[in-house]
């Protein structure tokens, strides 16, 4: 996602938690991988050895880290206060500088400390959904199938206020500006798009363009999935993005109304090669994550204990890996939600519309920090 250069698949799907329960009910499903009887704490971090079975990760893995040390070179000095724990450009970049060691000679133990991020419920449970980057089919002009656009975001003084998806999608407040970019055959299409946060178009003559986050519209966003469920048109443990695009091809009487109740817009913006995320470095399937950048800073390293899925989306286990924070997006928000980004196409969909389980992730930063 800069973007959240990929918003997520299923942000819709999550979202905050109720007063009178840990989590919210939508992520209350059987064989989430949650673990209930996991002890509570106030904190947001809790210090711990390095887990057992740090994962070596593979070569697409070293690409990632040399681009994480290079978004790191080049912000600014800064300092981070996580709640328990304070953190600095330079912790995240040592931290860095010890994994790339690691990698160099695996003999080498990196000189880490471990910090428990406190989860949905404050029982370390994090909810790990998937994002992709789809292959989307669309005309540089409109016809009668392909008419539907993808914008860039207006040129406006700053401080004005934008419009909202009715407004866009139904209204054409847009219409006559010049913010087309391309027409795609689906407004739910479109909808998918800008929950993922960029994509991969491809034109009737065969070119191919990345289009990623060119910011938003500044209206809040809403998780239509959650909507459904409470409306009772989706149960909550068949929910998934699949299951949105049936319920909205079914009731198309209700689609305008449906979305429309998410009133935020994704703006699209050209000219890249490669997926990037919001620290603006590409991404890496199955090691870049987006992340609540006020929770887990952008350029941090994680262990996660992410979960292992069959073909049929069922929750078979849980396995550690190396996790790169890369990106942000606006439906990732606290301590219990991260987005494991897949990579591009198909099969990366797939496997990106399964994820909704809970696992478990930890902040690496060097033994020296203070908690």
């Amino acid at each position: 996602m800069t973007p959240r250069f990929l918003v997520l698949l299923l942000p819709l799907l999550i979202l905050s938690a109720c007063s009178t329960r840990e989590i919210d009910s939508s992520n209350d499903f059987p064989n989430n991988g949650r673990d209930k009887e996991a002890p509570k704490r106030e904190q947001l971090y809790l210090g711990e050895r390095l887990p057992p079975g740090f994962p070596y990760p593979d070569a697409t893995f070293v690409n990632g880290i040399q681009q994480q040390i290079r978004y790191l070179d080049r912000i600014k000095p800064q300092n981070y206060d996580l709640d328990n724990i304070q953190v600095s450009r330079d912790d995240l970049r040592a931290t860095a500088e010890e994994i790339r060691t690691w990698i160099d000679h695996p003999t080498y133990w990196p000189q880490l400390s471990a910090h428990q991020i406190a989860g949905m419920d404050q029982r370390g449970n994090v909810q790990i959904t998937g994002y992709y980057v789809p292959i989307m089919s669309v005309r540089h002009q409109p016809d009668e199938i392909y008419k539907y656009p993808l914008y860039r975001k207006p040129n406006l003084p700053k401080g004005t206020p934008l419009p909202s998806r009715e407004q866009i999608d139904f209204e054409g407040a847009l219409d006559g500006q010049g913010l087309e970019i391309a027409y795609t055959s689906s407004l739910v299409d479109n909808f998918f798009l800008h929950v993922q946060g960029s994509g991969m178009v491809e034109f009737e003559d065969g070119e191919r363009r990345l289009l990623s986050w060119g910011g938003v519209n500044g209206h809040a966003y809403r998780s239509i999935g959650k909507i459904l469920i409470e409306r009772d048109e989706i149960p909550r443990e068949e929910m998934s993005a699949q299951a949105i695009r049936e319920w909205l091809a079914a009731h198309p009487e209700q689609m305008r109304e449906v979305m429309s109740t998410n009133p935020s817009y994704l703006f699209f913006s050209e000219g890249l090669t490669q997926p990037v995320g919001a620290a603006n470095v590409p991404l890496t399937p199955l090691y870049s994550v987006a992340v609540d950048p006020k929770v887990i800073p952008l350029g941090s390293i994680l262990l996660g204990e992410v979960p292992k899925l069959n073909a049929q989306g069922e929750l078979v286990g849980h396995e550690f890996r190396l996790l790169l924070a890369q990106d942000k997006g606006g439906a990732i928000k606290g301590p219990g939600h991260i987005d494991w980004y897949q990579g591009i196409g198909e099969e990366a969909h797939f496997h990106a519309g399964q994820l909704k389980h809970f696992g478990r992730v930890w902040l690496l930063l060097p033994r020296s920090t203070k908690q």
